[in-house]
């Protein structure tokens, strides 16, 4: 999904807060698994969850973007971190705490590969263990129709962001324009981002076949809701 914008990544999310965000997912993990030790991170990007998070825990990361990846060795050198899909990938070990945050889920796609990623999350969680899943839009709450800007505005570097929302079916079409200007010159490429609509029956249901106890919090870490999936211990 990140073919050519990986190198700017920590440049076009400079909005969010990472530091929060780590700390309440801290809170969650106190609350659910105050014993928790391990964490696994799904979808772990450039590696900012876990450079706050390996403050507490023994953390490592997994991403199937291997630009991603390399800045997030940068940033963690000590962290171990691995390259694979979240559909099916085999760490041949087990977490008291697996993270798939910033609606990452939504890229397996389709709901076939929804349950097939939910499954995997499972086989990954040591008895009691819990997943932490930030979901993305369902198909009733997407919209379409519209267009959106971003900017990332530096002295060396500016960045004009910008990408209109479609659907086909159950999956968000989202056609992502990049301007990149610097002393240099101006860079313009385009990237597409196919995400999966899932419903929240369905977020429920795949947890639940998972082998997992299914909770849910509406708000979340940042209002995009919360799935949490509890293994038996």
């Amino acid at each position: 999904m990140f073919t050519r914008s990986a190198p700017y990544y920590d440049r076009l999310y400079h909005f969010l807060d990472y530091a929060d965000a780590a700390e309440r997912v801290r809170a969650r993990i106190r609350a659910g698994h105050p014993k928790a030790r391990t964490l696994l991170d799904v979808g772990c990007g450039t590696g900012k969850h876990l450079e706050h998070l390996s403050r507490e825990y023994d953390v490592a990361g997994l991403d199937l973007n291997p630009e991603l990846l390399r800045a997030a060795r940068k940033r963690c050198p000590d962290i171990s971190l691995h390259q694979g899909n979240m559909i099916e990938f085999d760490l041949s070990s087990t977490f008291d705490v697996l993270t798939c945050l910033f609606s990452s889920i939504a890229y397996v796609k389709t709901l076939d590969n929804l349950r097939r990623t939910l499954a995997n999350f499972a086989r990954h969680l040591r008895p009691g263990g819990i997943a932490l899943i930030e979901p993305w839009f369902t198909p009733e709450s997407f919209w379409t129709g519209t267009v959106t800007t971003n900017f990332a505005d530096a002295p060396d570097l500016k960045i004009v962001w910008m990408y209109t929302s479609t659907r086909e079916d159950r999956v968000a079409i989202l056609d992502m324009h990049y301007l990149i200007g610097r002393p240099s010159g101006v860079e313009h490429f385009t990237e597409r981002q196919e995400l999966g609509l899932f419903t929240h029956e369905e977020y429920l249901a795949g947890i639940r076949d998972a082998g997992l106890e299914p909770e849910h919090d509406p708000v979340g870490l940042f209002r995009r809701g919360l799935y949490i999936g509890r293994c038996r211990a």
